[in-house]
């Protein structure tokens, strides 16, 4: 039976980890709750010890029933550890590193994977420094389930709620039922965008933040896969355990792609590439002159369609960022580029395309299938589309 620590801390929304409590446990999860005092204030330990039939532990100073250090021994027996919700200030103590309380204390000693779900103020949670934590903690391996979109108990109404019980569930036993299902093989990914530059200090760009294939890449790796990560300019940190090629041009990520490519068994190519290059760039910065000023264009190298051409039997991930027309065009990419699978997002939907810390997709086979991934954080659809991936690596097995 898998074990789940629950940690629960004082928003408005800990009543909703009741229902978490439940649905966990009626899956036949070992659940075990620990609370921090403020959550105490809004639902009491009795009502989750009645649901998980366990002791609920408040105070990281009470005296044990069996002589041990509790929070190391909830940290030992996890096999993934839930906090749900996540307020600002418990985000902003684990973030530093704070262990004033059962919680914090428990993550800080554990090496399980361990879930946030956080839930606060739609301003909360858009302030620089939330954000700034929320990073940080992405960057330390945490799993962040993003909160959902609509009315919160203040009145207002945006960013912030806690994401639906059922989809905190789904993620819980995707983590916990998730195998090595890729070891063995090797898998590329592209993140990011390109540039490709006017003159030294002027570039032609789009907002891609990498934030996707990084997801995916760090997804692939924890399934067991040997990735490389071709990425162009991104602030992200490339997660451990990932060889990383670093590019800045169309033309250069397609030489990387194509040194690595022979020994791929999968390839991601999730990279917003800029498709037009300056026909020529100058030497040295231009100066202003006329009003207007005509810069000529030729086409890059299509990188999806040149991997198309020489796929073999490896399996091609395509992706596609529209406007418009988002399967029909979705599906003319899959044949033009001899692709096998391709994630369509409508980049101007709330909550999904650029920059995002969420997305919203369809992941289109060759064969037509169709499958709707709603708002859901990048890294949860990483695993969505590795999902997809894997059946396909078990369909070629000879």
């Amino acid at each position: 039976m898998k074990r789940v620590i629950v940690g629960i801390t004082g928003g408005i929304a800990s009543y909703k980890a009741a229902e978490v409590v439940r649905g966990l446990c009626t899956k036949g999860i070992e659940v075990h709750v620990l609370m921090t005092e403020a959550a105490t204030r809004f639902i009491t330990p009795l009502t989750l010890q009645t649901l998980s039939g366990n002791p609920v532990v408040v105070d990281m100073f009470a005296e044990p029933r069996l002589w041990n250090v509790q929070h190391v021994a909830y940290a030992k027996k996890a096999d993934l550890i839930l906090v749900a919700p996540a307020t600002a200030s418990f985000i902003g103590r684990l973030t530093a590193g704070i262990a004033d309380d059962m919680v914090s204390a428990t993550i800080l000693a554990t090496t399980a994977p361990v879930v946030i779900a956080p839930a606060m103020n739609s301003q909360m949670y858009r302030h620089p420094a939330v954000q700034a934590n929320l990073n940080r903690l992405r960057e330390m391996g945490y799993q962040l389930i993003a909160p959902g979109v609509g009315e919160l108990a203040c009145g207002d109404r945006g960013e912030g709620r806690l994401a639906e019980v059922s989809q905190i569930i789904d993620q819980v036993l995707g983590h916990l039922l998730r195998k090595a299902d890729l070891a063995g093989k090797n898998l590329l990914v592209t993140a990011g965008p390109t540039r490709e530059y006017i003159d030294p200090v002027r570039f032609i760009s789009n907002p891609a933040s990498g934030k996707m294939g990084y997801a995916l890449a760090a997804a692939a790796r924890d399934r067991g896969a040997e990735v490389v990560l071709v990425s162009g300019p991104t602030a992200q940190l490339p997660p451990p355990g990932v060889k990383v090629s670093r590019v800045t041009t169309t033309a250069e990520m397609l030489a990387a792609v194509l040194e690595h490519f022979p020994a791929m068994d999968v390839v991601i190519k999730a990279a917003a590439v800029v498709d037009y290059r300056p026909q020529t760039r100058a030497s040295q910065k231009l100066k202003k002159g006329s009003e207007q000023y005509v810069l000529t264009l030729e086409r890059n190298p299509d990188i999806l369609k040149i991997l198309g051409e020489r796929k073999g039997d490896k399996i091609l991930v395509g992706f596609a960022a529209e406007t418009q027309d988002l399967i029909e065009n979705a599906r003319e990419k899959i044949k033009a580029k001899n692709l096998d699978l391709i994630v369509a997002n409508d980049v101007g939907q709330r909550g999904a395309g650029f920059g995002t810390d969420t997305n919203i997709a369809a992941i289109i086979h060759r064969d037509g299938t169709i499958k709707e991934i709603p708002l859901c954080s990048k890294q949860d659809l990483a695993h969505r589309i590795l999902d997809e991936v894997v059946v396909l690596t078990r369909g070629r097995k000879s």
